[in-house]
């Protein structure tokens, strides 16, 4: 009885004898194995970094924007909301934990000779609270610049790169729009969103200060709420669509001219959307494992029948078929073993430049990569098995015959 150890033994000197034929035997594995890798680690890393962009927006975050969705079109435009409608939100509704009404217009940030087109957000100050955004230097607005309309402002990170350089931007007045105004605070960093927009091209003013020295009206075009749990979400969404179907007064069976979007609902579409493409990706790539299987198979089938006069000497000699069937059983699995022990090494590193090359995070899961290898020995053995079998049962007298 040969233990083991010794099929192990002799099924590496046997797949040394021709290392070439061995090696690229293991090709198909090695590419299935690195694709599935590589494939799902991406997957994952985009989901991740779809999910902290989500989540860098704001926490229970609900944006309320005039206008409605058209099948088959852009939303149809809306009238604005006024300050009444952001009182009465605050009023009326429970559960919020801040909410800010924002007014948006597009720009020139002017220092000096430098100019660079960005956003002008003005809003209160409970829009740094709803948007998790603290400051990296400087202060935030006070109750007296907020209620007069003083000429101060915040600035993103870009523009802080783009106009000043290495220069410190507090204290400096710079011109957004046809207004100057003071530069008192710098936003932290927070990258691009979840549609490939700088967030940190901004430049944010009071609610006041924007209104009569940019936009010249009082319209809001952006409200956000953050409820005060997730559990609350479902109901500040309600209610507020509620408040502004009255306030709005939406004739009956017509469409509200207004939208309520929950980012949470946002992230879990956008997430499973990614879980089914990285599913299907991986599902792609899996098909060169069952490629790979079969060129196993063939070189098996080749090996035993190369080796039919050796087979036939040991099984006159008295070796059983089960030994013989352990031995090419064996060397089907090491191939294809060493071929998973490649393609994870391959899969992770193509993955790891990959997230680089994609700014995503690198997140390997370890029950993919310890799946991907034991798959990769059951390719083994089910491809295996057949010239095993084939070489096991051979016999004796007709294999010694075999020229």
């Amino acid at each position: 009885m040969i233990g083991a150890a010794a099929v192990l033994r002799m099924a590496l000197v046997e797949l040394g004898r021709n290392p070439m034929r061995s090696g690229l035997t293991t090709l198909g594995i090695v590419i299935g194995i690195a694709a599935v890798i590589a494939l799902v680690t991406l997957g994952q890393g985009a989901s991740a970094s779809i999910t902290n962009t989500i989540s860098g927006l704001g926490r229970n975050l609900v944006i309320v924007s005039p206008g409605n969705a058209r099948q088959g079109g852009p939303p149809q435009a809306a009238a604005p909301f006024k300050l009444g409608d952001l009182r009465a939100i605050e009023r009326e509704v429970s559960g919020i934990a801040a909410m800010a009404g924002v007014g948006i217009l597009a720009v020139n940030a002017v220092l000096g000779n430098a100019s660079y087109a960005t956003s002008a957000f003005g809003s209160e100050l409970s829009y740094l609270a709803v948007r998790e955004w603290p400051l990296s230097a400087g202060r935030v607005f006070d109750e007296g610049e907020m209620r007069s309309g003083k000429a101060v402002c915040i600035i993103g990170q870009t523009l802080v790169r783009e106009l000043f350089g290495a220069q410190d931007p507090l204290g400096v007045a710079i011109r957004v729009g046809g207004t100057s105004c003071q530069v008192i605070g710098v936003l932290s960093p927070k990258g691009q969103s979840i549609v490939g927009q700088d967030q940190d091209n901004v430049v944010l003013l009071p609610l006041t200060t924007f209104q009569r020295r940019l936009a010249g009206n009082t319209d809001i075009s952006t409200i956000m709420v953050s409820a005060a749990s997730p559990d609350l979400t479902t109901k500040v969404q309600e209610d507020i669509r509620s408040l502004l179907h009255e306030r709005r007064r939406v004739p009956p069976g017509k469409q509200d001219d207004f939208q309520v979007n929950d980012l949470s609902e946002i992230a879990t579409i956008v997430g499973g959307v990614t879980v089914i493409l990285t599913a299907l990706l991986g599902a792609i790539a899996a098909i060169s494992l069952l490629v790979g299987g079969i060129g196993i198979m063939n070189i098996m089938l080749v090996s035993v029948t190369e080796r039919t006069r050796e087979i036939g000497i040991r099984l006159a000699i008295g070796a059983l078929e089960r030994e013989v069937l352990a031995q090419f059983l064996a060397e089907a699995v090491l191939l294809s073993l060493i071929g998973g022990l490649i393609g994870v090494a391959l899969g992770l590193g193509l993955s790891y430049a990959g997230t680089r090359v994609l700014a995503l995070p690198f997140i390997v899961d370890p029950l993919v990569v310890a799946g991907a290898a034991l798959f990769s020995g059951l390719v083994g053995v089910g491809f295996g098995f057949f010239p095993a079998r084939r070489a096991a049962r051979m016999d004796p007298i007709e294999a010694l015959r075999h020229e």
